[in-house]
């Protein structure tokens, strides 16, 4: 059984992504952008505890001056970078990796749609670094480029204001993808759903235009490749879509896994040529977009409403995928969407995927690490972080990721980061 071995493609692409590392400076031991090198939910670190003791990981330091949110941090070399909000207000902010202290904050700009209910407004996004500067994106559509050496700004853009952009209820949460030279993010507008900016400037590059269903949902662009084309894939408000990186054409749609849905959020599954999605009241579904002619159709593998949607993501390893079904941890057969399992003692929560093991930061604060089984649940260890902060109301949970950089694991929640060294001595 292949429970802990990715497959031959995703190898071929961490290579790649480990050889553009090189080329911006970055170290593979850095975590530079949303949910890891490929935005898959995977890290190539190595040499972690494979088992924790009773009361965790040893923790090396909490901070409680990263103000309010659901950013996920990223961490490049000796510094953390993350998004914060006060007062509604929101700002880029830069700390230290060896004591969690403060090295500088630049203002972004407004929390974005106040009004939304239930109401939990805050920064969402995650930055992204590439070489020596910074990519971040505020919820109301404020778009940044940042020295990372200093936080001064290099060039701006406001989604709503420039491309005339629409945000769900709770406003803009996309974490900007860099690609070689171009920035790609989704105002959601009629005539610039998604968009390629470049990345030095800030000048538009190209504009994708989707008529009908184009408002930005909360999910990411990532990059796939389906019938030996290159491309990038978002999931939208109104379903998935397909794009041609050099021009912005529009390859493909796929609308039943996002349509009436007011929840787009997890970032598209793909493994063995083949996308999964799906988001609440709306439905899951594993697609195959197949070129034939000179052009894409999509097929439909499967499609129900009884797996994973949670906020926290799904990761495939091996043959499988987990992530969260309502108020379970789930295991399911990535090609044939059948459940293993369901474990409701760990609840929901967001996934990483590291070293044949998944670490879970939970809905309810605590973090656990598990390995990826096919056969039954099997933990490895949980812990509940000190000083966990109280919740504005019943529904608002810990949303944000876990990240692990260089043998040390970053839980934020809210206004706390906590470190912990996750390391084999």
């Amino acid at each position: 059984m292949k429970t802990f071995l990715p497959d031959c493609r995703r190898k071929l692409w961490l290579s790649i992504a480990l050889l553009g590392l090189a080329a911006t400076g970055l170290s593979a031991a850095d975590f530079a952008q949303w949910r890891g090198p490929l935005r898959d939910g995977h890290s190539p670190e190595t040499g972690l505890l494979a088992e924790w003791p009773k009361d965790g990981p040893k923790l090396l330091w909490q901070a409680t001056n990263v103000l309010g949110g659901y950013s996920t941090p990223t961490v490049v070399g000796d510094r953390i970078y993350l998004l914060g909000s006060e007062s509604g207000e929101e700002s880029v902010l830069a700390f230290a990796v060896k004591d969690g202290s403060r090295i500088w904050a630049t203002k972004l700009g407004k929390s974005g749609h106040p009004e939304q209910q239930p109401s939990y407004p805050g920064a969402r996004s995650t930055p992204t670094v590439d070489g020596k500067f910074l990519f971040a994106l505020g919820s109301d559509g404020d778009l940044v480029c940042l020295e990372i050496a200093s936080g001064k700004e290099v060039w701006r853009k406001h989604l709503r204001t420039d491309f005339a952009g629409k945000y769900g209820e709770w406003a803009y949460a996309e974490s900007p993808l860099v690609d070689d030279d171009k920035l790609i993010v989704t105002p959601g507008s009629t005539n610039a759903t998604v968009v390629a900016l470049n990345k030095k400037t800030g000048e538009v590059i190209w504009k994708c235009a989707v008529p009908e269903g184009s408002a930005a949902g909360y999910s990411s662009v990532i990059i796939a490749e389906f019938g030996s084309v290159r491309q990038y894939v978002q999931f939208l408000a109104s379903g998935l879509m397909g794009i041609e990186p050099g021009t912005g054409k529009l390859l493909w749609r796929y609308e039943k896994s996002g349509k009436a849905s007011p929840a787009v959020i997890i970032t598209p599954l793909v493994g063995d040529g083949m996308i999964y999605s799906g988001a609440f009241r709306a439905t899951t579904a594993l697609i195959k977009p197949v070129r034939k002619d000179g052009a894409f159709t999509v097929e439909e593998i499967y499609s129900n409403g009884k797996l994973p949607v949670g906020s926290g993501g799904v990761v495939k390893v091996g043959d499988y995928f987990y992530g969260s079904g309502g108020t379970a941890a789930m295991c399911v057969e990535f090609k044939t969407g059948t459940v293993k399992w369901e474990e409701r003692s760990i609840g929901a929560g967001s996934l990483l995927a590291v070293e044949g093991r998944i670490y879970v930061h939970t809905e309810s604060g605590d973090v656990a690490l598990f390995e990826p089984s096919a056969e039954a649940y099997r933990e490895k260890g949980r812990f509940t972080p000190p000083g966990l902060p109280s919740r504005a109301n019943a529904m608002e949970k810990a949303w944000t990721y876990p990240v692990i950089a260089n043998g040390k694991l970053y839980i934020r929640d809210k206004q706390t980061l906590w470190c912990y060294d996750v390391k084999v001595k």
